[in-house]
């Protein structure tokens, strides 16, 4: 497993706390506060669909405070990496090429370890969790950032992983979809061993990132701290042998049981919108809980009809994202930008731009798109005159620049995603490419050109019959040596000029005067 820095103890345990974040995006107008007391089955009606960040101040009858959707749009990860939304992959996929090892502080510097529950005062029903979605299992612990190791030691695992409550210290954890917790996991039940795991509940948008990246770095812990710009604070954790962000609002402690699959759970409203199935799933076992005294408990949106505002859809769009580019910077010469769409999911659709350069590099750009780890399902390739990040212009290109014959891609037998309805239960999906550009070789110059406001340069100035002489010229360029800024002057002393001498017009409709009369 990655090594652990030593640090003085002085080291800026909440620089990357939640609560600073949440701040920020108040100041930035991305934040609702709800102060009224509202009972915890009341918090999804005010989450489900919210385009902001939603605060409460006294959730359930203890008057928790609970913050949700804190990933739930572009703009509020982009304001945690401070760039513009356009610039945010680009930035997200430096971070994760310069890993930053942690740092470990002690104990009595960790804001997470001001209070400590364990034995029986480790209650899962002591936290403000609530029922999602109208017909869920029950209530889920949905921001749960999971850090695991494997079995030999070598490697530390981050990832994001629901928790449906079974009681006051046991969950089951969704671990169906490949996973690297999956596969750590399955090593331990083959040796019928317990499984250490903590859940970080309540951390910076940079942390979330992290934990569903995708990355061969044997300590994840490092994405964190690449992601964050700075080394993370890690405290030894009470009651396992982990160590977690010192800087989290709450941690659960404890391990899954050496059964394996054995227990039910879900249904769950899934990140496709859809409620998923019942599953057998894995146990948690929770032996202590640890957290600030005034902690920011944080729950995250995932299923609707609006995924475009949940938390999963940004954070499975940008990781999309990042895994496609890599996959394009091998498979073609210049791409310019990817985008993701979060209202599918954040991974199904993918809308990529490149600057044609040879013959056949939209096919190849599929192509790599297709068998990456991003697993998109629809690629949508333009040319670099496209924003990729506007529905208009993808529409426009989709509309102008595509034959079905001629520009579609379809390919069947791929790894696929089992909560995709469309499947009808197969276990291997089909994926298309749609290739909305130009064709190669196409002189962008004079085919096709797209319609711009006139703007006028400064030129010596003479009469349009005397323009006409030195040359065919279009109407704005007569306008510019006659110095109109109107037009109008400019049509009259054309038509004279026409009644007098005679005016042709060359085929690219420029004026020019007439070779004979």
């Amino acid at each position: 497993m990655g090594s652990v820095t030593d640090a003085p103890v002085r080291s800026d345990v909440e620089r990357f706390s939640l609560r600073r974040m949440v701040e920020r995006f108040r100041e930035e107008g991305e934040l609702e506060v709800v102060d009224k007391p509202v009972d915890l089955v009341e918090l999804g009606a005010y989450l489900d669909g919210n385009a902001k960040a939603v605060l409460f101040r006294a959730a359930g009858p203890e008057k928790a405070q609970v913050v949700g959707n804190v990933l739930g749009s572009r703009r509020r990860l982009a304001l945690a990496f401070d760039v513009p939304e356009k610039a945010l992959r680009a930035e997200v996929s430096r971070r994760l090429a310069a890993p930053i090892p942690p740092v470990e502080v002690p104990s009595s510097a960790a804001p997470v370890h001001q209070v400590v529950w364990t034995g029986a005062q480790a209650d899962f029903t002591k936290l403000p969790v609530h029922l999602q979605h109208s017909e869920d299992g029950g209530p889920y612990i949905s921001a749960s950032i999971d850090i695991t190791r494997s079995l030999d030691g070598k490697k530390r695992n981050v990832g994001y992983r629901r928790m449906m409550l079974r009681g006051r210290n046991e969950a089951g954890i969704d671990l169906i979809a490949p996973s690297d917790l999956r596969a750590l996991y399955t090593e331990y039940v083959k040796r019928k061993q317990r499984m250490p795991v903590a859940f970080v509940v309540g951390s910076h948008p940079a942390d979330g990132v992290a934990a569903t990246a995708m990355s061969p770095i044997e300590d994840e812990i490092e994405l964190m701290g690449g992601l964050r710009g700075a080394p993370v604070p890690l405290v030894k954790c009470a009651t396992i042998d982990a160590m977690v962000p010192a800087d989290a609002e709450v941690v659960l402690e404890g391990y899954l049981d050496e059964r394996g699959w054995v227990e039910s759970e879900g249904p769950y409203g899934e990140y496709l919108g859809y409620y998923g199935h019942m599953k057998t799933n894995p146990v948690f076992h929770l032996t202590a809980i640890t957290m600030r005294k005034d902690a920011l408990f944080q729950t995250v949106t995932i299923g609707g009809r609006r995924l475009d505002c949940t938390d999963t859809a940004q954070l499975c769009a940008l990781r999309t994202e990042a895994a496609a580019w890599s996959a394009l910077l091998t498979a073609v010469r210049e791409p310019v930008a990817v985008h993701a769409t979060a209202s599918c999911g954040g991974m199904y659709n993918l809308r990529l731009s490149l600057r044609q350069r040879y013959p056949g590099e939209v096919r190849n750009a599929i192509a790599a798109v297709m068998g990456s780890s991003a697993d998109v399902k629809n690629v949508f390739v333009v040319d670099d005159d496209i924003d990729v990040f506007s529905d208009a212009q993808m529409d426009w290109a989709l509309a102008t620049r595509f034959q079905p014959d001629r520009d579609l891609v379809v390919e069947s037998g791929f790894r696929c995603m089992p909560l995709d309805p469309s499947l009808g239960g197969s276990r291997t999906g089909a994926k298309a490419g749609f290739d909305l550009t130009f064709p190669f070789g196409w002189d962008r110059q004079t085919d096709f050109r797209v319609p711009e406001a006139p703007k006028l340069a400064a030129q010596p100035k003479m009469s349009v019959r005397q323009s006409l002489e030195s040359g065919p010229k279009t109407f704005r360029e007569i306008m510019e040596v006659a110095g109109s800024r109107d037009g109008r002057d400019v049509l009259i002393e054309l038509d004279a000029v026409r009644k007098e001498i005679g005016i042709e017009r060359t085929s690219d409709g420029r004026y020019q005067l007439a070779l004979t009369k």
